[in-house]
């Protein structure tokens, strides 16, 4: 008995660690309520997710599936976006979009600090905004000397390409955060 146990446990831990590459072969199609389905080595996911191992690094490499609901089990990942048709990409891209929706600020109109929370008033290239941080947080992350990561409250992210390119009034803004 005690020797079927442990397979049984060796069997999920090489399912839990196994990686599956997801090719060319394998099917991607929205579904009429506007999801992403699979058809993966045999298998169906009426949903899936798709979210990025290096969203700010590498961010049409790998790639990983996941299965939507149940705990987000991964299906498996995409090496290369640019290797799948290019139907797959448009797909993928559409959902990667939505996922990782990043305004980019252009000009920072005001920025201040109440309670604990700091309050921006900004333009972005999808247009004026307005949003609030928790200043013990680290909302705002450095992803480079010039490249800033903003998440908001409600864990909306506004990036910041190159803080040089802001006027001396906007950067001294940004003073508090850098």
């Amino acid at each position: 008995m005690a020797e079927d146990t442990l397979n049984i446990y060796e069997k999920k831990a090489q399912e839990m660690t196994a990686t599956n590459m997801i090719t060319r072969e394998d099917t991607f199609a929205k579904t009429k309520g506007g999801f992403l389905c699979l058809d993966c080595k045999g298998t169906h996911y009426d949903r899936v997710r798709v979210s990025r191992l290096f969203p700010f690094s590498d961010a049409d490499r790998y790639l990983s599936i996941r299965e939507y609901g149940n705990g987000d089990k991964e299906i498996g990942i995409i090496e290369d976006l640019s290797s799948m048709s290019e139907e797959t990409q448009k797909l993928i891209r559409e959902q990667l979009d939505l996922y990782y929706f990043t305004p980019v600020i252009s000009k920072i109109m005001s920025i201040k600090d109440e309670y604990g929370y700091a309050y921006f008033h900004v333009m972005t290239n999808k247009g004026e905004c307005k949003f609030a941080i928790n200043m013990g947080a680290n909302a705002v992350a450095k992803l480079s000397d010039t490249r800033l990561i903003i998440q908001d409250v409600d864990e909306n992210r506004f990036e910041i390409k190159d803080v040089d390119k802001l006027t001396t009034k906007e950067r001294r803004m940004l003073d508090l955060f850098l």
